[in-house]
């Protein structure tokens, strides 16, 4: 790592990211970086033994790479982080507590498939250390599940998030997506209802990208299926916001609305272009502006490990131009807006048109996306921007 990214960043706040790439089955639309048991096989390094063996040991790398650093959120993704055994799961929150500073009241979440957490599982996750939990509810219609690959029963979700509140867990969070082929606005309104009904803190919506390579592209280029249709989207989204405003959730970020105070802290270190290390295969990563990713599949990340080798596959180095574009593509999708000061004297010019045509507001020295904009942020970005 250059000394350019490190130099006085020690008493930067730091995020870590841990990937666990597992999963029972593929669901149709995913392209992350995740792998069943048949397509990992017997090869060496890809048992879950493998994979917590280099986990512990990547973490000790960040510790002698970046010296002590105050950690302020742990975030496990996946993949199905619970296919593992939440005292594994425990063990790597033990090993960072070990090695850095966990600040107190820091935010420790991990994703979760509703069917794969038990009440006896998410006690003990509650009792490692973990504050917050992140269900993948996707929907409440079947046919909608069934579009989307997912296994769990449509009352499996809001069934989890009661047992977490029984484990102690005051800070839930479900995440939902719109425009499966098939859905219709009824369909997603039922969605809707039932996540408010199991009364999160925090509830994520994102619209269904259909990325190349996956099944459920190939089905939709075969004709089997419509693709997502924009209008449908929006109209989606529109629906999304005001349902959750009306139960006194807050957006905070494009895709994401929160009773006050339960804002994922770890999400908008993101969004805010801080520091973050991403721990495990095909994980991405953020110091000072550096940006990292490493080696995707699991046995080649353990092997790499073992060897005493980075995983890292390859970095760039953000020089201050990149940085400042990539504030204006990342904050803007916060409701706590975009600095003025961070535009050019020449994209300052732009503001006034997008202000009339109703896709920002000013408060004070920030820009800020209205319902419209929020629709169209890609669009307002580039305008800025161009």
């Amino acid at each position: 790592m250059p000394a350019s990214a490190l130099q006085g960043r020690t008493d930067e706040p730091l995020a870590i990211y841990l990937h666990v790439p597992f999963c029972r089955t593929r669901c149709g639309y995913c392209d992350f970086n995740t792998y069943t048991a048949d397509e990992l096989g017997a090869a060496p390094g890809s048992s879950q033994d493998a994979y917590a063996l280099a986990v512990s040991a990547e973490i000790a790398m960040a510790r002698r790479v970046l010296g002590p650093r105050r950690v302020t959120s742990v975030f496990v993704g996946g993949g199905t982080p619970t296919l593992l055994a939440a005292e594994t799961l425990g063990g790597f929150l033990a090993e960072v507590r070990e090695v850095f500073e966990l600040a107190p009241g820091a935010e420790v979440t991990t994703e979760a498939n509703p069917e794969t957490v038990t009440p006896a599982s998410l006690a003990a996750l509650r009792h490692a250390g973990f504050t917050r939990m992140s269900f993948g509810m996707q929907s409440a219609v079947p046919h909608v599940l069934a579009a989307l690959d997912r296994v769990h029963t449509p009352g499996r979700a809001a069934q989890a998030v009661a047992e977490a509140r029984a484990a102690g867990f005051d800070d839930v969070s479900l995440d939902l997506i719109y425009g499966t082929p098939g859905e219709s606005l009824a369909d997603w309104r039922t969605t809707l209802d039932a996540a408010l009904a199991a009364e999160p803190d925090h509830v994520s919506a994102y619209a269904l990208i259909v990325e190349d390579g996956t099944p459920l592209a190939r089905r939709i280029r075969r004709g089997e299926m419509p693709a997502p249709d924009d209008d449908d989207l929006a109209d989606k989204y529109l629906a999304a916001d005001a349902a959750f405003e009306a139960a006194g959730y807050g957006w905070y970020e494009l895709s994401n609305w929160a009773r006050p105070g339960h804002e994922c802290r770890h999400n908008v270190a993101y969004w805010r272009s801080t520091d973050w290390w991403g721990i495990g295969p095909g994980s991405h990563s953020h110091v000072g502006g550096l940006r990292w990713w490493n080696v995707k599949h699991p046995a080649l990340y353990a092997s790499r490990l073992a060897a005493r080798h980075s995983p890292g596959h390859a970095r760039e180095v953000l020089d201050d131009d990149a940085r400042r574009v990539e504030r204006v593509l990342l904050e803007l999708r916060l409701a706590d807006g975009l600095p003025l000061d961070v535009l050019t004297a020449a994209e300052r010019g732009r503001v006034d048109d997008l202000v009339a045509r109703a896709l920002l507001v000013r408060h004070d020295d920030r820009l800020v996306l209205t319902l419209q904009g929020r629709l169209l942020a890609d669009a307002v970005v580039r305008d800025l921007l161009d």
